[in-house]
């Protein structure tokens, strides 16, 4: 399910829009005022490609197919930039007690996401806290994009 919202109260989209989201996600990026995305069960990978879309603030892709972290965070960081809540429940690469995952595994996941989308206020089902965003701060560090080190190197060149 998609929705756009429009003077405050969201909107659901009817049927022929949410089945262009869960072929081409790309085709978001028409809908300047979308805040939510709903994106579960479609077997989107890793590698799902967005448009950019600040607008959006909220989404849940739970239940896909999302394997490789550090891929789908940089796509999730990049392309909106205002992010403040993220659901990715029931994934491979969002461990939990549900899937199998160890209270570790768990625990480095969050750390990881909130490290790298600083502006995040709820991960899956619970708030961030302070206390975790200074642990996840110094765990780990934003990962720079291939893009921005190549420019930087252009620069020093």
């Amino acid at each position: 399910m998609c929705s756009e919202q429009t003077a405050s109260r969201p909107v659901e989209l009817p049927e022929n829009h949410t089945s262009c989201c869960q072929r081409s996600p790309a085709l978001l990026g028409e809908l300047e005022k979308l805040s939510t995305l709903i994106l579960d069960c479609n077997s989107y990978s890793s590698h799902v490609k967005f448009p950019y879309m600040p607008s959006v603030t909220t989404v849940w892709i739970n239940k896909n197919k999302i394997g490789n972290l550090p891929t789908f965070v940089e796509e999730i960081r990049s392309k909106f930039p205002n992010i403040k809540i993220l659901s990715m429940m029931n994934n491979e690469s969002a461990p939990s007690y549900f899937n199998g995952g160890s209270l570790d595994q768990y625990i480095d996941y969050r750390q990881y996401v909130i490290s790298q989308i600083p502006s995040l206020k709820i991960l899956d089902d619970t708030e961030v806290l302070e206390k975790e965003r200074a642990q996840a701060k110094k765990t780990y560090r934003i990962q720079r994009t291939r893009e921005g080190s190549k420019k930087r190197k252009e620069l020093q060149n």
